[in-house]
């Protein structure tokens, strides 16, 4: 019998907690450690229609991202979204388990599977943070090289690559040729890329001055969406589940799709 422990285990064992940052908040969140699992929904957000889709589907568990409980909550009630999520997990005894900040730094995790889908070679962790029990380098930012082209091509492999509907950027005046990636809110780290010689930089969430900053620096900045840049994490975690535990259903969410649209 698989249960929820064993399952916890092992997305420790690939996103070690001692991997996250210190404001976040990272695994069994809901439900019951010793509950059977035969059937697991993946999916990048435990938001209200995967955790519905879960009970259709008859799921015991929700792997995601990120966490169903983010911040302190005073209520779980039915007046907020999360509050019906929660209620809608006990309700059908799902339990509900995440990696976030752990899994984005972890070897193989977000920030490596982002920077293979979008073809990088020679993949560095950028200012590694320490290394784990097989001696891999592990961090937040990645970066890796391309074949010299144009940023009008780059911009239309990323978008073509990880199905977005639309890119914010700004040209910082090179070709591209060594790429720095951080999935989701990284643009934090634009220092960081260019520190370790990159001309191109694609993350999401980028503010208004920052978009000017890594103008004025030469870095060619790119905003391919939160949800763009952090989704592809998504089918191989399901093929790792998967792999470890043949014995139960994996199946990725049908559901949960980007909520923004361009106009």
């Amino acid at each position: 019998m698989t249960t929820v422990a064993d399952i916890l285990k092992f997305m420790e064992a690939i996103a070690p907690r001692t991997m996250k940052m210190d404001w976040d908040n990272v695994g069994l969140l809901c439900g019951r450690r010793n509950a059977e699992v035969t059937k697991l929904l993946v999916a990048l957000d435990p938001f209200e229609h995967v955790c519905k889709e879960a009970a259709d589907w008859g799921a015991e568990l929700i792997v995601t991202h990120h966490p169903i409980i983010f911040q302190a909550m005073k209520a779980v009630t039915d007046d907020t979204s999360i509050g019906r999520s929660i209620l809608q997990l006990c309700r059908y005894g799902i339990a509900a388990i995440n990696a976030h900040t752990n899994l984005d730094q972890a070897p193989g995790g977000v920030n490596d599977v982002l920077a293979r889908t979008l073809g990088l070679q020679d993949i560095q962790v950028i200012n590694a943070c320490g290394v784990d029990e097989d001696g891999q380098e592990w961090g937040l930012l990645r970066s890796g090289e391309v074949d010299e082209q144009s940023l009008d091509a780059f911009l239309s492999h990323v978008k073509a690559t990880l199905g977005c509907q639309g890119l914010r950027y700004v040209d910082g005046g090179k070709p591209v040729r060594k790429v720095a990636v951080g999935g989701g809110s990284c643009a934090s780290g634009m220092l960081d890329a260019l520190a370790a010689g990159c001309d191109t930089f694609v993350t999401a969430d980028i503010k208004y001055n920052q978009f000017w900053d890594a103008r004025d620096l030469g870095l060619n900045l790119i905003d391919a969406g939160h949800f763009q840049t952090e989704n592809p994490v998504v089918y191989v975690l399901a093929e790792k589940l998967k792999a470890a535990f043949p014995e139960i259903e994996v199946k990725i969410s049908e559901s949960h799709r980007d909520c923004m649209k361009f106009y």
